[in-house]
C-alpha cells in the first residue's frame, strides 16, 4: 500500500517510520552496491539534522521525500544524484557538523570544508551537485529573496542534473506548503511564488535530463504550487 500512496499522505499517517519503509521499499530495487550508497547517505543525513524540525516534522522527512519522489516520479536511479538529493541541505544548514567543529558564530559557514568532506564521502559529482542547490552566504544589504532567485537562475544554469534535485526539492516546499502552519505558510508563498517561472524555463530546456511525460507531471505540479501561492498571496 506504501508504494501507492502520494508521499505526504504517507508523511501524515505514518510518519518518519512510513517514509522510512517507503524509501527501502522503493530502493530494493537498486544494484546492492547503490543501496548500500543510499543507506550511508540516509544515515548521514539523519544524524546531521537530527535536532532539526520542518514545523510539524523530523528535518528527515523532507530529504527522504525528495529523494524519492526523484526515483519514483522522476524515473531517476543514478545513485549520486539520489545521494545528492538525500544531502541538498546538509552543506547549507549543517556546515559545521560535517567538518566535525562546533559552530562559531564569529567565522563564516565552512561550506567549501563541508563540499570536500562531502565529495570524499559521496564522490565529486555529488558534491557538485549538492553545491549547487546550496544557498551561498548573501549579502544582509540586499533583499534575500531576489538574492535566492540570482543564485538559482546561475547555478541551475551550469547543472542540469542539479535542477532535478531542486525541482523535486521545490515540489516538496511549494505543492506541500498546505502542509505547513502558522507564518511559515506565507513565507514560504513570498519566497517561492516568483520561482516557479524560473524553474519551469529550465524544466523545459532540452538538456534537463528527464523523459517527457515526467517534464508533463511536473510541470502540473508547478501549476499546483503557482495556484497554491495565489490564494495564500491573495488581498483578504
Amino acid at each position: 500500500m506504501l508504494l501507492a500512496m502520494p508521499l505526504h499522505a504517507v508523511t501524515e499517517m505514518y510518519g518518519e517510520a512510513g517514509l522510512r519503509e517507503r524509501f527501502a521499499l522503493e530502493m530494493a530495487r537498486l544494484p546492492a552496491a547503490d543501496r548500500s550508497t543510499m543507506e550511508d547517505a540516509l544515515a548521514w543525513a539523519g544524524a546531521l539534522h537530527a535536532e532539526q524540525r520542518r514545523t510539524r516534522e523530523p528535518y528527515v522527512n523532507h530529504l527522504l521525500r525528495v529523494t524519492i519522489r526523484i526515483l519514483c516520479y522522476y524515473k531517476v536511479a543514478d545513485p549520486e544524484v539520489l545521494a545528492a538529493a538525500m544531502l541538498h541541505d546538509a552543506v547549507e544548514d549543517q556546515p559545521w557538523a560535517m567538518v566535525g567543529r562546533a559552530p562559531d558564530d564569529t567565522a563564516p559557514p565552512p561550506q567549501a570544508e563541508a563540499l570536500a568532506v562531502l565529495a570524499e564521502r559521496f564522490g565529486a559529482r555529488t558534491a557538485r551537485l549538492v553545491g549547487a542547490v546550496t544557498n551561498p552566504v548573501y549579502d544582509p544589504g540586499r533583499d534575500a529573496d531576489e538574492q535566492y532567485v540570482e543564485h538559482l537562475r546561475e547555478a541551475l544554469g551550469a547543472e542540469p542534473w542539479a535542477r532535478v534535485v531542486k525541482l523535486s526539492d521545490f515540489t516538496d516546499n511549494g505543492v506541500g506548503v498546505v502542509h505547513a502552519v502558522g507564518p511559515k505558510v506565507r513565507r514560504a508563498a513570498e519566497k517561492y511564488a516568483p520561482v516557479v517561472p524560473l524553474l519551469r524555463s529550465f524544466l523545459l530546456l532540452p538538456d534537463t535530463p528527464l523523459e517527457p511525460a515526467v517534464k508533463d507531471h511536473i510541470s502540473a505540479q508547478l501549476d499546483l504550487a503557482e495556484s497554491r501561492f495565489a490564494v495564500i498571496l491573495a488581498p483578504q
